[in-house]
């Protein structure tokens, strides 16, 4: 009898650890894995763990080394010898680096020094301020430094940024083959005019005769990401129109003189790409399908042999990093909706698989997941649009679920197969609910004429879209009717401040992260102008343009307060200077002053985003409140 009742115990035992389901708790014990690159000598690859340290509010990092064709890592303390050096040049004895140099005169001591103590900013014009930064007159400048450790300063007194502020690194420059240059990455732009352009160029500086040129002059949009083929060809990602950062992103090479465009005859737009060791292949990531694939697209050089990109890998997941080639294999990282980043090699002749690292393998093993359904929606006007539905794990369709529509930011960002550590589907699934998330009109990976449709549309037919999804799914058995929910952030945030005023009792909860608001206080207070100048349709006060005329009586969320009357959660970044704080405000105190039931969530050290841990946890924790309370 004991035996048997042993026995019940551990089968009863088993079947709960296998109902066990990721809370927002176990997100925040993930590990994140950051890959660094391929060992000098070709046999490991060097990738970085981090983990959050819920207690010291701080991610703790790791480095190992993993044989490339997969094994057991090695946990290693120092590893800058074990990787090539991309900043050395040829012969070793100069370096590239960068810093901040004090240019403009900004604060209240540059102008008064005997007044130390004042805290004043003084500008004259715009870029005063950019994503969580205010401009103290401080640029990124690129540096030489000899093996005696004197350094030059390349781009002398110039108030321009390299790398590109806020995120650009090292990435934004690089030698030329026989380092006798440099090329790196700048918008020579100041002030007004470059908080209102995206023209960034390529710039040569030639070590012999100090001088500098503009290698991309003809070019106004984006040119971004120098590589040198293994020929020696300069090569780049560029984007064409001035100030539309989602712009069709090609690869260029420039090849005895003359630029040839590789991607533009494909109907896509490219993420990142890497050149296969031989020259005649260009590998890139971009999104398709609502997922991230690699591709790879011939270099014919002059001859007339036909450019054809084509996808090479396909399947529910997302190829998110080329990390480098051994032999046949691309090493990549790979995640999708159910798993954070691994990484993977990919046997280009054998198109297979292969999974090398499993840093969150044995947690997810004991989780039961959610099932990830790619359903096809007829739109309003007649399309077919992707939507990703992610039901709970164990999930019964003899039961009813209340269900939440996500609403992807962007406006232009790819809703595929990502693993996100603030909206996760995994999580949110995992708490009983059913999530819709559709490929809306403005996303990448169906084609530049989809992708391109949002803009200067934002209240039209993107949210006939959002509302053909959520009412298509609705329509299933399983899914509780009354208890509908929209959230998102930024172009998210605002969508759900949108559809707060037309959603005709659809819905029982909003929740609105950094969403936009009042679209005339956002182009007053945004620090890039050139988005709202183009996703806008330009200025509030313009009365003879018709397209920004449309968008500010159209769709703006503040114009349809009056019908709002639902429940609402609004969260805001203290440090956010794209959606500025106002958006949020002004969103709760018409909430509050109309007696809806809302509540406001503020975070005074993020930004558009949320990254500290504690504050992620609080994040996740509110959001399911909030839920809970109103759904």
């Amino acid at each position: 009898m004991k035996k048997l009742t042993l026995a019940l115990f551990c089968i009863m035992g088993t079947t709960m650890s296998a109902q066990e389901v990721m809370t927002p708790e176990m997100l925040w014990q993930l590990g994140r894995v950051s890959p660094l690159g391929i060992s000098k000598d070709g046999k490991s690859i060097i990738y970085k763990v981090s983990t959050p340290d819920m207690q010291e509010n701080k991610s703790n990092s790791k480095v190992y080394a993993l044989p490339i064709n997969g094994g057991n890592p090695t946990e290693i303390k120092e590893y800058a010898d074990l990787l090539a050096d991309k900043n050395k040049s040829s012969d070793g004895t100069w370096t590239l680096s960068h810093k901040e140099v004090k240019i403009n005169s900004v604060l209240g001591k540059d102008f008064y020094p005997e007044l130390k103590k004042s805290d004043v900013y003084v500008y004259d014009a715009l870029d005063y301020r950019h994503w969580d930064s205010w401009n103290e007159g401080k640029h990124n400048h690129v540096f030489i430094t000899n093996a005696d450790k004197k350094s030059t300063d390349i781009m002398k007194d110039e108030p321009f940024d390299s790398p590109q502020k806020p995120f650009g690194g090292d990435e934004d420059y690089i030698w030329s083959p026989d380092s006798s240059k440099v090329i790196y990455v700048a918008k020579k732009k100041a002030g007004t005019a470059y908080a209102t352009s995206t023209n960034t160029d390529l710039y040569e500086y030639d070590l012999a005769s100090k001088t500098t040129k503009n290698l991309t002059e003809s070019n106004l949009g984006y040119d971004t990401h120098p590589t040198f083929s293994p020929q020696g060809d300069l090569s780049w990602l560029q984007m064409k129109r001035d100030g539309f950062e989602a712009d069709k992103n090609d690869i260029i090479v420039r090849h005895k003189g003359l630029d040839i465009n590789l991607t533009g005859a494909w109907d896509g737009t490219v993420d990142s790409f890497a050149w296969s060791a031989d020259g005649k292949k260009v590998y890139f990531l971009a999104p398709i399908g609502g997922t991230k694939q690699l591709f790879e697209v011939n270099f014919p050089g002059l001859t007339k042999i036909a450019v054809r990109a084509q996808q090479i890998t396909n399947g529910q997941f997302d190829v998110n990093q080329i990390i480098g080639f051994s032999g046949n294999q691309v090493l990549v990282t790979r995640s999708d909706m159910n798993h954070a980043n691994e990484i993977f090699s990919y046997d280009l002749k054998k198109k297979s698989w292969k999974q090398l690292t499993n840093i969150n393998t044995e947690t997810y093993a004991k989780l039961s997941l959610p099932t990830v359904e790619k359903r096809m929606v007829k739109t309003t006007d007649g399309k077919e649009m992707l939507v990703w539905v992610i039901l709970p794990p164990n999930f019964d369709k003899t039961k009813k679920y209340p269900a939440v529509l996500y609403c992807q930011g962007g406006p232009q960002g790819a809703l595929s197969q990502f693993y996100s550590f603030r909206w996760n589907f995994q999580v949110m699934a995992s708490q009983g609910y059913i999530v819709v998330a559709p490929n809306r009109r403005g996303m990448p990976g169906h084609g530049v004429e989809w992708n391109e449709q949002i803009s200067k549309d934002w209240g039209g037919q993107v949210m006939d879209d959002y509302l053909a999804a959520i009412d298509d799914v609705a329509k299933e058995s399983y899914v509780d009717k009354s208890r509908l929910a929209a959230v998102g952030a930024s172009y998210g945030g605002y969508s759900v401040f949108y559809m707060a005023g037309m959603h005709n009792k659809r819905f029982k909860t909003f929740i609105s992260h950094c969403g936009v608001f009042n679209l005339e206080s956002m182009y007053g207070t945004t620090e890039e102008v050139f988005f709202t100048d183009w996703d806008l349709g330009g200025a509030y006060w313009d009365t003879k343009n018709a397209a920004a005329q449309k968008t500010y009586k159209d769709f703006n969320p503040i114009k349809l307060v009056n019908n709002w009357d639902t429940p609402i959660f609004i969260i805001q970044g203290g440090k956010d200077y794209r959606v500025p704080i106002g958006q949020g405000q002004e969103a709760f105190q018409a909430a509050q002053l109309k007696g809806i039931k809302s509540r406001f969530m503020y975070f005074p050290e993020e930004n558009h985003w949320v990254l500290q841990p504690q504050n992620g946890l609080v994040w996740q924790r509110e959001f399911f409140k909030w839920l809970k309370e109103t759904l």
